[in-house]
């Protein structure tokens, strides 16, 4: 019996090959060999949630090469590789074209999709590198980015004395042969350090020891011990914070040599050093352009636009380094130390303990009779802007007036408004227009990005006409004392005043009051105010969900700039920003702003100092100093966990039953400690202590305390206590397990009601 074979073009069987088969290999030439030759084909791509429907797509692959693809590697894995192939070659086209037909003549780099920030030249970036180095900025041996490009080093007065290794020589010292394109480096021509054993003192163990004033924290050390790109754990580094810092009062058990970990030195005086000659002042780098040649003059830099780079920024002297031993008063007016924090709406519970954490661990003198100075100490003092309206409202003439009567009326704030505490703690009222007009590098220009002001990261946010119209009608009306409010002008928060819209209305919004209304418009302008008031004032910036854990004495003494780690990326977190006043640094970031859509987002200020090899200028210290917590939340080192051990940011405020017993037991002495600052991370409508949900301040506050009672009883509908024995709840009626931040609020306030010293041991004088 004989069998007859006939031809399938096609199967249709689920599952199988569409190719065509053949019964003879005759046939299978023949039907190869008749078809008519494309250079094209149809790829079809099935569509979901439509059935059967597919979408054809004609690409540039003869079938001919898709036949012999799909023969080779199957009917499951050729079509991908064909896609790749396509993909892949739609890639060299595009970077064929970008490198050879672009203005800028530079090959894409793939799987990117920011684009480029840089507006200065190399010329200018070394321009503010030699600035910043030359006023002590740079106190740090880490070393210079090659690609800035210096071919001598600078001398670095923020550094020890140094000789120049033979292997680092500058070129004019080598031979032709051995000569190198850029150094790296600087030479040291500063004071010696002596680093400090600090402990407590037999008998006086039970508080920690003042930091000694004019130290400095090498944040080189710091570095050493905590970057998490070298994989090291915060739990050490706390450890290390700790013990360097004599946080560890009576409790060390560490034995043996520990030279290693002491990161806090003081600088000796001009005298005490030795006498070894300084090496020779090298020239400004400025003409490197000229001596370079034409192909490698900007190498490695990728512009925003190469036609439209910036002038040649304006910077004034560099600013001479003193050491503090030098200086003729404790505090240096270059360096002032002041701690910034801008606020929008109504005085919350969040400022009150951003304040109390401050008058707690700072070295502020309230244990001496008012009046009495600090001897050698430089006290810190502490700015709250405030920003009574929505970030969008338009000024209001008698807003000065307006805002310490809201701040006498407002249980959380007036408190804070008590003459003992007037040279630590002042009130300032925040204009946008007047802050950006104060601004040298943006004040002619700023104004043409009124419509795009609130830009967050690339997300622009615009202000409506109508609001934009009222703010313009404001402004028309004369104000008999301009003059004298030109300093203090701030937003009206008449509703007739803003974008209407409902009371809910993103514009109209003050403050959050839940995870779903949050004032998106205020922290988008925090995040301009915070570059604005220290490159205008100078100090360091802390945002509002802010708790300091430690005399900042040894940072004040570090006269660089910083901001600290977003977590586990290369990014910067600018919840604690220095930036020192009119700095080259300060030019740069806020011409390549407004350059950039005036975009002062965290993420976006890392691309521009990233961009310009500027990193080194504005020091990425480890969260672990500000946000101890921040990696465990994203499930990372939870092998070696610092304490306590959060794994969600909420936790400050409704900590697990199972670590409830924590916070009680050890108390704020057990809260991160040996970290500065400790970012909570909003939670804006989270009560600290809801069980008492009021300024407990004692006696000497207590018209603020009823006032605060007196409106949380009407809110949930419970008759007003009367009488100081009403007042003092029974204690059953307090929560069992107290949260880590009932508890850090009511070690604040018992240490303003004079119960209990603060973290070293002052008891306040009233």
């Amino acid at each position: 019996m004989q069998s007859l074979f006939i031809p399938q073009r096609e199967r249709s069987l689920k599952g199988r090959s569409s190719l065509p088969t053949f019964s003879t290999a005759f046939e299978e030439k023949q039907y190869l060999t008749s078809r008519p030759r494309s250079w094209f084909m149809v790829l079809t791509i099935p569509l979901p949630f439509l059935g059967s429907r597919k979408l054809n797509i004609p690409v540039p692959i003869p079938p001919r090469i898709y036949h012999i693809v799909l023969t080779r590697c199957g009917p499951r894995r050729g079509p991908a590789i064909i896609w790749v192939a396509f993909l892949l070659l739609f890639w060299i086209v595009y970077a064929f074209s970008r490198r050879y037909g672009s203005q800028d003549g530079k090959w894409p780099v793939p799987f990117t999709s920011d684009p480029p920030t840089l507006v200065y030249s190399r010329e200018d970036l070394q321009r503010i590198w030699e600035w910043e180095i030359s006023s002590g900025h740079y106190q740090s041996s880490r070393k210079i980015p090659d690609k800035i490009g210096f071919e001598s080093p600078l001398n670095n007065p923020g550094i020890p004395r140094s000789k120049v290794p033979s292997s680092t020589l500058p070129n004019r010292f080598r031979p032709p042969s051995a000569k190198i394109r850029h150094v790296d480096y600087s030479i040291g021509i500063g004071p010696k350090r002596v680093y400090l054993d600090i402990q407590s003192q037999p008998p006086h163990v039970a508080y920690p020891p003042r930091p000694i004033p004019g130290s400095v924290a090498d944040l080189d050390v710091v570095m050493d011990h905590c970057d998490f790109s070298t994989g090291k754990y915060v739990r050490d580094c706390l450890e290390i914070l700790r013990l360097g810092g004599g946080l560890d009062n009576g409790n060390r058990v560490r034995r043996g040599q520990m030279d290693d970990w002491k990161y806090i030195y003081m600088e000796q005086s001009q005298a005490e050093n030795d006498t070894t000659p300084l090496p020779p002042r090298t020239p400004p780098t400025s003409g490197y352009n000229q001596r370079a040649s034409n192909e490698d003059i900007e190498a490695g830099f990728i512009f925003r636009d190469r036609a439209l780079l910036e002038n040649h920024p304006h910077l004034p002297p560099p600013i001479p380094y003193t050491p503090s031993v030098a200086l003729s008063s404790p505090c240096d007016e270059d360096y002032p130390r002041v701690y910034h924090m801008f606020w929008t709406g109504p005085f919350t519970d969040k400022p009150y303990l951003a304040l109390l954490s401050f008058l707690f661990t700072q070295n502020l003198g309230l244990h001496l009779p008012i009046g009495t100075p600090l001897p050698k100490v430089c006290r810190p003092k502490f700015w709250l802007w405030i920003n009574p309206g929505p970030a969008a409202s338009v000024p209001n003439p008698s807003a000065v007036h307006d805002m310490f009567d809201t701040l006498a009326a407002n249980p959380w704030s007036s408190p804070f408004l008590h003459p003992r505490f007037k040279d630590v703690i002042e009130f300032k009222l925040w204009n946008t227009t007047e802050q950006l007009d104060n601004i040298p590098e943006i004040k002619d220009e700023w104004r043409d990005f009124e419509k795009t002001l609130f830009n967050s990261g690339g997300y622009v946010i615009n202000v409506p006409q109508e609001a934009k119209q009222a703010a313009l009608d404001n402004n028309k009306e004369d104000d008999p004392l301009e003059g004298a409010r030109e300093e203090t002008k701030a937003s009206d928060p008449s509703p007739t005043n803003v974008a209407k819209g409902g009371d809910d209305n993103m514009f109209d919004r003050l403050g959050s009051k839940s995870a779903s209304s949050y004032d998106r418009l205020s922290v988008i302008l925090s995040d301009m105010a915070r570059f604005i008031l220290c490159h205008r004032f100078g100090g360091t910036y802390l945002d509002a969900d802010t708790l300091l854990l430690r005399d900042w004495e040894e940072l004040w003494g570090w006269k660089g700039a910083f901001a600290y780690r977003w977590s586990r990326l290369e990014k910067y977190n600018t919840a604690v920003l220095r930036l020192n006043k009119g700095s080259a640094l300060g030019t740069f970031l806020f011409r390549t702003a407004l350059r950039n859509g005036l975009d002062f987002h965290p993420m976006t200020v890392s691309r521009y100092t990233k961009d310009a090899y500027l990193e080194g200028l504005l020091l990425r210290l480890p969260d672990a100093l500000f946000d101890s917590a921040w990696l465990n939340t994203e499930e990372y080192q939870r092998d070696r966990p610092p304490f306590p051990y959060f794994t969600e940011f909420g936790h400050l405020f409704e900590t697990p039953k199972v670590d409830s017993a924590a916070p009680q037991a050890l108390g704020f002495e057990g809260f991160f400690r040996g970290a500065y600052s400790y970012h909570f991370h909003n939670f804006w409508w989270k009560p600290f202590d809801p069980a008492r949900n009021w300024p407990d301040l004692g006696q000497r506050f207590i018209k603020g305390e009823t006032m605060a009672r007196e409106k949380l009883a009407q809110e949930q509908s419970e008759p007003t206590p009367s009488g100081q024995e009403d007042r003092e709840e029974h204690v059953s009626s307090d929560k069992r397990d107290l949260d880590w931040a009932a508890v850090l609020k009511r070690t604040f306030e018992s240490y303003i009601r004079g119960e209990r010293p603060n973290m070293y041991g002052e008891w306040i004088t009233w």
